[in-house]
């Protein structure tokens, strides 16, 4: 099985290295060309064009950063679709939003080929260990063919529905995920106004109905440790921007996301962006708190 992998930062890369591992034979390329030494340091062939990959592959896995990127790939004279596609499927796993899903669909089925919609849930640990959970819309037929290369990387491929389906859920997820993040920013900045420390606050939250592995994962860096990068803020803020405009299309009002947003943004502006999304509960309790006699804030 030729498999072609577009985007090669660490989650691509990660799939390529898994794949390659599996004894797949692994075509890649990205934006940045300085990701060649990287890709071939993991046994797979760095391609000068992206149409370059899609001749080389039968199906091919796009993973980038927003829906900007996905259209360039599936719209532009020299992306994807510059080489022949018949009888390629095309599984694009970016978290972007279901709209942008279907439109590059109809220009891929327009020149014979074939796409699904299928982000993921997982960080890096779980491409390397087989364990992605994989959220797909399409043609039933697409997901099977598609299984052929995603039981390498994943512990389910779930069928959500058609194309836009499994980008929706993937939105959804991820406003989830902002919304507890964003409420616990709150709380810790209030209980720390009121005199309790971060430790006791993390203590009772570990053990309260709302305690997820999530929390504990991310303790380290809630109490001001490093932290080891897995989603960052200016991805998070995308995909809540996403999960905005989303509702708006289909006329959901979305008040808790939009303050939401507006929260993850004033952190992106404030240089927290590439960072990991842990880190936003500091920034809210420095940033966002206003205190008697502090005529700045």
């Amino acid at each position: 099985m030729k498999v072609g992998v577009i985007g090669v930062g660490r989650m691509g890369l990660a799939v390529a290295r898994r794949l390659v591992s599996r004894g797949l034979e692994v075509s890649g390329w990205d934006v940045d060309d300085m990701r060649e030494q990287s890709l071939a340091g993991v046994g797979a062939r760095w391609c000068a064009r992206p149409a370059e990959v899609v001749a080389n592959s039968d199906v091919i896995l796009s993973i980038v950063t927003d829906d900007a990127a996905v259209r360039w790939l599936f719209e532009n004279p020299d992306g994807l679709l510059s080489s022949p596609v018949s009888g390629k499927l095309f599984v694009e796993m970016s978290t972007v939003q279901p709209e942008t899903i279907r439109r590059v669909a109809r220009s891929v089925e327009s020149a014979s080929g074939r796409l699904l919609g299928a982000p993921v849930l997982g960080t890096i640990p779980s491409v390397e260990e087989g364990k992605l959970f994989v959220l797909a819309g399409g043609a039933q037929e697409d997901i099977e063919r598609s299984r052929t290369v995603l039981a390498h990387l994943a512990r389910e491929v779930l069928h959500l529905g058609p194309l836009g389906a499994g980008n929706a859920m993937k939105l959804i997820v991820n406003l989830s995920m902002a919304a507890y993040l964003q409420t616990l920013a709150e709380g810790l900045a209030l209980g720390a106004e009121e005199g309790l420390t971060i430790p006791q606050m993390l203590d009772v939250l570990g053990q309260a109905p709302t305690a997820n592995p999530w929390l504990a994962t991310k303790r380290p860096v809630l109490l001001g440790g490093p932290a080891t990068l897995t989603l960052d803020l200016a991805a998070l803020r995308k995909d809540v921007l996403n999960a905005v405009t989303t509702g708006s299309v289909n006329g959901v009002a979305m008040p808790m996301a939009s303050g939401i947003l507006s929260a993850l943004s004033a952190a992106v502006v404030a240089g927290h962006g590439p960072e990991d999304l842990g880190i936003h509960p500091q920034f809210f309790r420095n940033r966002m708190v206003r205190r008697s006699g502090d005529a700045s804030k």
